[in-house]
């Protein structure tokens, strides 16, 4: 256990040494003009300190990022406006919506492209084309768009996830669909088996591994979705939000604390999908 540990806390290590590094370098030009206009002069090692202590600093060191983490989660009830958990539920419940939602949708994609060549030579086009339109252009238009027919709250952000993530998930289940050679296929013919049993007993069992691959890249593309929706609509609240008034006030500390919850809370997801995915490989009698 130890020596697969020591490998990650020396690279964690190196990263926060060279963000202290960066930070005295960054946040060194405002504090010489703060010294100049007091008329202090700080040696070596206090001035440095005053970079690790600034209000609005250019780039937070780390624990000024921790202590707002901990203030956020801790110092104020679950359901103040100021609390960073109040935040990460709204962003997680629009997550979750759309994840379920892109899921569901690419999986029936999947399953109409696999088994509908027309399907398969009119919607596949379309679907790689939905992706290289920006989210920041789509995102706008959405919140706008169903604000103005009396839809708000999750979800719009909800759709912003499910436009998404359902891509990584109906292109990987086209490749899990097809994964069963031709020898299989026939063999299920030569059983006279249905359409529906070829697809429950083979193609589905045969798709899985790339469903919870696809479903992991998904869930965290997802989040991104909410909070991009999040920042084309304020008055919702969510990490995005946070992201939102924090750059509007000057507030970094508040920024990085908010891009490490939802950092934090994408690697949860992707972790509890794994999980998933182990207990659907038991149930299945694959072997770890």
């Amino acid at each position: 256990m130890r020596s697969k540990a020591l490998p990650v806390l020396v690279v964690l290590g190196v990263i926060v040494l060279f963000w202290y590094a960066m930070a005295v370098v960054m946040n060194a030009p405002w504090q010489q003009t703060l010294n100049g206009r007091a008329g202090v002069v700080p040696g070596p090692v206090e001035f440095v300190l005053q970079t690790y202590a600034q209000d609005k600093p250019v780039l937070p060191a780390p624990h000024q990022v921790v202590g707002a983490i901990w203030t956020g989660l801790f110092g104020s009830a679950i359901t103040a406006p100021r609390s960073l958990a109040f935040h990460a539920g709204i962003t997680l419940g629009a997550t979750l919506s759309g994840f379920a939602l892109g899921t569901l949708l690419g999986v029936l994609l999947a399953v109409m492209i696999v088994h509908n060549n027309a399907s398969d030579r009119s919607l596949m086009p379309w679907i790689i084309a939905s992706q290289t339109v920006p989210i920041l252009a789509v995102a706008p238009m959405v919140v706008v768009g169903l604000g103005a027919v009396g839809v708000t709250g999750i979800v719009p952000k909800a759709l912003i996830s499910m436009y998404l993530s359902f891509f990584p998930v109906v292109v990987g289940m086209v490749k899990g669909l097809r994964t069963p050679e031709i020898i299989q296929l026939d063999l299920m013919r030569t059983y006279n088996a249905s359409a529906w049993q070829v697809f429950w007993k083979l193609r589905w069992p045969a798709s899985i591994p790339i469903l919870f691959a696809s479903m992991k890249v998904g869930i965290a593309i997802s989040l991104i979705g909410a909070v991009v929706g999040e920042l084309s609509n304020s008055a919702g609240g969510g990490l995005g939000v946070r992201l939102l008034t924090g750059s509007y006030n000057g507030q970094t500390i508040q920024i990085w604390a908010a891009l490490f919850i939802a950092a934090a809370l994408a690697a949860v997801l992707v972790i509890l999908v794994g999980w998933g995915e182990t207990l659907a490989n038991r149930r299945m009698g694959v072997r770890a």
